[in-house]
């Protein structure tokens, strides 16, 4: 351990570890003790890394540390004298920004989770499964190493099979959690192969040293055998299949909506603060590996972009009020991921605009998720088509739901504005029209399906009279969060976030632009934006304000397209008809035939010779003396032949050995004759 100075930089070690301890204690002792003490215990290890990550952050952000820190470092593994796989803390802008982000969401949540969860028989449970899955994305976030951050990568998948399906009597939970599982297995053997290529080439697994000039001009000039690629690209697209996975990214993105089966907090926590954000810290962790790399940068922008347009169409369609937030966040992360791609070295805006838009995002989706929970909670539906009307019973609810909404529509001053913003200004400066243009679209119909699910679910008419009127408010340990999550929704986005988390130089054509100040907007970029986001909420106000007829006659009109978005473009089916009609048909199949008919029935044919050989021998032993002479005069005269044919010392042993063997046979089996003809012994046996 390596002093820094700082007294919570160096014990950063205990911020992931208080959530584990917690998930020991409540897992194994506090299990039948009641709510209380689970919930007590879960909250009070969260609450205590939260105040020990808001330590470290103060240190690090008001001393303008604006460097690299290694308070914890020891050796793990060596496979090699060379190739050594370290662990321990790294922390610098964005590791500290993530456990900030991660502890104070997560804590949020804890707390809400006292209420949602009250009664519910696997009360302790969920409060130890919420310990683990903080503990291992803030495993994942402290990671010195990429062998490090991998085993905690896994253990963030482990968590979420847990928490996706905590409702393990429920055919569709379970389903949920394995599509997941199943699903971010397939991408993060991209991640493995391409951590096991870095490393093996690169010499090292430390993200300081892979991510170093030399390593990376190392990695680019290296070439692998065979293919003859170089190794810099292919392996920094495979790290990225692993991210692509946990933060859900097409084709990869299946599994999220669908995870929606767990418990509302568990949903706010997977979209807001751990599982999906993992995938773009990654790609933040290593981007000056990516910067180096044209076609690393090139995938991740591309798919990036694509995914935000795919998903935001798809929510325009839903109705369930938790899968419009699910594909909201898949276009979220999406917008994320395209500014890291749009981003260099040398004008690394994106970066700085991807981080800013993770914090902000973390806020306003755990309060939408929250928010969706407590209207859940009130109305006992998930389907929008039953709201309505839910205002009036629900004020507190309304009041944080319609911030959430306006800040991640981008409606100035409150915080979604400017990380957009800067999202949108970041790819007009790199040149990427066609991706401003996409992000700038996405703006427009974000803003639509989220104030359509506003409308429909808090306004309009009500559409379920009973469910309306037995709707009343959460209780406090609930509608606090939403109103504690509400205030950095509005002002985080007047935070000055460049002039603490940046990298590289900021510049444009070779002049220097400085850091990023919140008062010097484009205004060419962030009106038209703005213009696009209030256009979606007056078309959502239009068809969804008060019930009318006209978005049935437009899906009418639209017809089999309607159908298509609806459907989600019938991804899934499309999944599902490629894995039973090819993967099961011509993979499966064959592998099974070769396990039941080869392996199996090789493994019953020495069964079944063994009992047969057995039955022989077996029929052989008759308790007749003549048989048995007949066997050893047999055996004599055959080990006579193998002796006359050995001959030599060995050969006399071998004889004179089994001479002796038969010998006593004969005499055994002939004194046994005896026996069984003397009468006292019968006389005994029949008593």
């Amino acid at each position: 351990m390596t002093s820094t100075g700082f007294w919570f930089i160096d014990h950063l070690w205990l911020v992931p570890l208080l959530p584990f301890l917690g998930f020991l204690v409540v897992g194994l002792f506090v299990q039948k003790s009641g709510e209380r003490p689970a919930s007590s215990l879960a909250i009070l290890a969260i609450g205590a890394s939260m105040v020990l990550s808001w330590g470290a952050g103060w240190e690090y952000f008001t001393a303008n540390l604006g460097r690299t820190l290694v308070p914890l470092k020891f050796e793990w593994l060596r496979f090699s004298p060379t190739l050594i796989g370290n662990m321990g803390v790294l922390v610098d802008n964005i590791s500290v920004l993530l456990i900030l982000v991660v502890t104070t969401i997560s804590f949020l949540i804890h707390v809400y989770s006292q209420g949602y969860m009250h009664g519910d028989p696997g009360y302790p449970r969920f409060f130890a499964c919420l310990n683990l899955f903080t503990f291992s994305m803030l495993g994942l976030v402290l990671s010195f190493s990429i062998l490090q951050i991998f085993i905690f990568w896994e253990l963030v998948g482990v968590s979420s099979f847990l928490l996706i399906g905590f409702y393990w009597n429920k055919p569709s939970a379970v389903a949920a959690c394995k599509k997941a599982f199943i699903v971010t297995r397939f991408a993060d053997l991209g991640f493995l192969l391409g951590l096991l290529v870095i490393g093996y080439y690169g010499k090292g697994f430390d993200f300081i040293y892979l991510t170093s000039p030399e390593t990376i001009k190392n990695l680019e000039q290296t070439r692998l055998p065979l293919l003859g690629v170089s190794v810099l690209p292919l392996s920094a697209i495979l790290v990225y299949a692993g991210a692509a996975g946990k933060s859900a990214m097409f084709p990869l993105h299946i599994w999220l909506p669908d995870a929606m089966e767990g418990p509302t907090p568990v949903s706010a926590l997977i979209h807001a603060a751990t599982m999906v954000v993992a995938g773009v810290y990654l790609v933040a962790r290593l981007f000056p590996l990516y910067a180096a790399t044209e076609a690393g940068l090139m995938t991740v922008m591309v798919i990036g972009a694509f995914t935000s347009l795919f998903a935001a169409v798809i929510a325009t369609t839903q109705f369930d009020i938790k899968r419009v937030l699910a594909f909201s966040t898949l276009s979220q992360l999406g917008y994320m991921m395209l500014s890291l791609g749009v981003a260099t070295m040398d004008n690394p805006l994106g970066f700085t605009a991807s981080m800013f838009h993770l914090t902000t995002h973390a806020c306003f989706k755990a309060l939408l998720f929250l928010g969706a929970g407590s209207v859940i909670h009130a109305v006992h539906s998930n389907d929008m088509r039953d709201m309505g009307g839910l205002r009036r019973p629900l004020p507190i609810t309304h009041a944080t739901f319609l911030i959430a909404c306006l800040a991640i529509a981008g409606v100035p001053p409150l915080s979604g504005f400017f990380s957009k913003d800067e999202i949108l200004a970041a790819a007009w400066n790199g040149e990427h029209y066609v991706v401003f243009a996409v992000a700038m679209l996405v703006a427009g119909l974000t803003a639509f399906y989220m104030f359509r699910l506003y409308f429909m679910t808090f306004w309009s008419y009500p559409k379920d009279m009973h469910r309306f009127e037995h709707a009343h408010e959460s209780p406090l340990s609930m509608t606090f969060p939403l109103m504690v999550l509400a205030v950095p929704s509005v002002f985080l986005g007047l935070v000055p976030f460049s002039h603490y988390v940046s990298i590289g130089q900021l510049e444009h054509h070779g002049v220097s632009i400085g850091h990023l100040e919140h008062h010097g907007i484009n205004w060419w970029i962030a009106g038209p934006a703005s213009a696009m986001g209030l256009a979606g909420i007056a078309l959502a106000f239009l068809l969804y304000f008060h019930p009318n007829g006209v978005p049935g006659k437009i899906a009418f009109a639209f017809g089999p397209l309607h159908k298509l978005v609806y459907n989600k473009f019938y991804v899934d089916e499309l999944y599902l008809f490629f894995t039973k009609s090819v993967i099961f048909r011509f993979i499966s199949a064959p592998f099974a035939w070769f396990d039941r008919h080869l392996v199996d029935g090789s493994m019953d044919w020495i069964a079944q010779t063994t009992l047969l050989a057995g039955n022989k021998v077996r029929s052989s032993v008759t308790g007749r003396l003549q048989t048995y002479l007949f066997w050893s005069i047999s055996g004599a005269v055959i080990l006579g032949a193998i002796v006359w044919q050995i001959g030599g010392t060995v050969g006399w042993t071998l004889a004179f050995t089994g001479l002796g063997l038969v010998a006593m046979m004969f005499i055994w089996q002939f004194v046994l004759q005896l026996l069984n003809r003397s009468e006292p012994l019968k006389r005994i046996k029949q008593d």
